[in-house]
């Protein structure tokens, strides 16, 4: 038998020939190359004719025996009997066919911004990574790394390391008013692990969940994946603003809802509105998820009261990260149960993921323990603050007396109102040729409400970048304003 071809060039670099051996019969074999039952040359004989040496095929044979693509005994070594293969028609069809997502994945697949774009002017929800605190937050990480012990070398014990549990209910008490302790707290891979935790264990498959309209879309791909099925709710001047059809027809499981800031458009959920929310969602037997987006970076005054603290016994679990506060890629947030369910859903969770993070954990807990995170949240919300007021001034000389904006009371966006002869979609795909960041208010809206404008972010634009930005957003603007009026 000619085998020749086994070690024949191009041969992979920095790979032992007796790999590469190995995989291209694994291969011939696995295609039908060579099939079932074709005896292969001695090990002695196979050697001499491809010039190498004996142990390289003794460890591709012996290797292939292993996984039963090879049989040997007395009578040799010869191809095993594999499964038959169907045989795909020409273009791949079957393959398309029998190798697919599931039907729920398809939620997973919707359009949206490109990664990069958050490195863009404007990009909302993009945080100002030059002023993360590199020097307390090395710090912190070298105490984390000297004082580490097995335990943070492996999965993070129930709910999350103590410590950092520990840090996260003081620092809520004493900032958010909230009176909680450590063993309401479950430590999360951030907001979108925290709401998939809510949707497999707050809720089973096929149950209804309240989503805002517009609303945060990440939020709607978390629900969809665990099988519930989404309603959607529209926002008003006060926030979520659900009617008597919504109560009776589409009775909820899960209400989720971003009251202190909602995403996108900046409104803030009034007093009574959150109060009705929490007695309504009581008597249907309800939860409410209460993302409290963007409370930390109030324009002036405090922050409203979070549902969570407004009654003891209101059925709301409360969703917290340090994406913004921090940095995404750290990858730490957390969950605020009521007492009755905090032990039990800290088991589960521990069930349905493998938490770990153990050293990241324990950094983050010294860092809120000995003040530093106080202390960065103090000097981000002053320079937040003063890059919105910037932005308002820059935008309103630019627009004059048409403009409309809204959101400005925390976070790190505004939403700028278009009037509806000009296309938000189509403004944003000028503002990107214009290397601009902004998204359009739409994309976060689901029929039959409308909603036209721009969602601007203001975290990352630097000062010397403000007037550049503002004029070729002026620009993608106006161009299709002309580009309206012409058609």
């Amino acid at each position: 038998m000619e085998l020749d071809w086994l070690l024949a060039p191009p041969l992979p670099e920095a790979m032992p020939r007796q790999r590469v051996l190995y995989l291209r019969l694994r291969d011939a074999i696995l295609s039908g190359r060579l099939a079932p039952g074709t005896p292969l040359p001695a090990s002695r004989s196979l050697a001499a004719s491809l010039k190498i040496a004996r142990n390289t095929v003794l460890f591709a044979y012996e290797q292939l025996v292993a996984e039963g693509c090879l049989l040997a005994d007395r009578q040799g070594t010869r191809v095993a009997p594999l499964p038959e293969r169907s045989v795909a028609p020409s273009g791949g069809e079957a393959s398309a066919v029998s190798l697919q997502l599931s039907a729920r994945a398809a939620a997973a697949l919707q359009p949206e911004p490109a990664r990069e774009a958050a490195a863009l002017p404007f990009a909302p929800g993009t945080p100002d990574y030059g002023a993360f605190p590199f020097r307390s937050w090395r710090a912190s990480l070298e105490r984390a790394w000297r004082d580490a012990g097995w335990r943070q070398l492996g999965y993070a014990a129930h709910g999350g390391d103590p410590a950092l549990r520990e840090a996260i209910a003081g620092h809520l008490t004493t900032v958010r008013g909230l009176a909680v302790d450590a063993a309401q707290i479950v430590i999360t891979s951030g907001t979108q692990a925290a709401l998939d935790l809510c949707a497999r264990l707050l809720a089973d498959h096929g149950d209804t969940v309240w989503a805002e309209n517009p609303g945060y879309l990440a939020a709607r791909v978390a629900f969809n994946l665990a099988g519930l099925r989404v309603h959607d709710v529209p926002v008003d001047s006060e926030g979520l603003a659900p009617n008597e059809d919504d109560w009776s027809k589409h009775p909820p499981r899960l209400i989720m809802i971003t009251p202190s800031h909602q995403y996108p458009t900046g409104r803030v959920m009034s007093l009574p509105r959150r109060l009705a929310l929490i007695e309504q969602a009581r008597r249907s037997g309800a939860w409410i998820i209460e993302d409290d987006y963007d409370s930390e970076f109030r324009r002036a005054g405090p922050a409203p009261p979070a549902l969570f603290g407004l009654q003891a016994d209101a059925p709301v679990v409360y969703v917290g990260t340090f994406s913004k506060t921090l940095y995404p890629g750290l990858r730490l947030g957390y969950l605020v149960l009521p007492h009755a369910i905090a032990t039990d859903f800290a088991r589960a969770t521990t069930q349905a993921t493998r938490a770990g993070q153990g050293i990241e954990q324990r950094t983050l807990a010294d860092f809120i323990q000995r003040g530093y995170y106080t202390s960065h949240l103090r000097s981000m919300r002053a320079r937040y603050a003063a890059r919105q007021a910037a932005l308002r001034t820059a935008l309103r000389e630019a627009f004059g007396s048409s403009l409309e904006l809204s959101g400005g009371e925390a976070g790190l966006h505004l939403v700028l109102w278009l009037p509806d002869s000009i296309r938000d979609s189509d403004v944003v795909k000028r503002a990107a040729a214009l290397g601009l960041g902004v998204r359009a208010l739409s994309s976060y809206t689901r029929a039959p409400m409308t909603c036209n404008g721009l969602v601007i972010g203001y975290g990352n634009l630097e000062e010397g970048m403000l007037a550049e930005a503002v004029r070729r957003l002026v620009a993608a603007v106006q161009a299709e304003d002309r580009q309206r009026r012409e058609d």
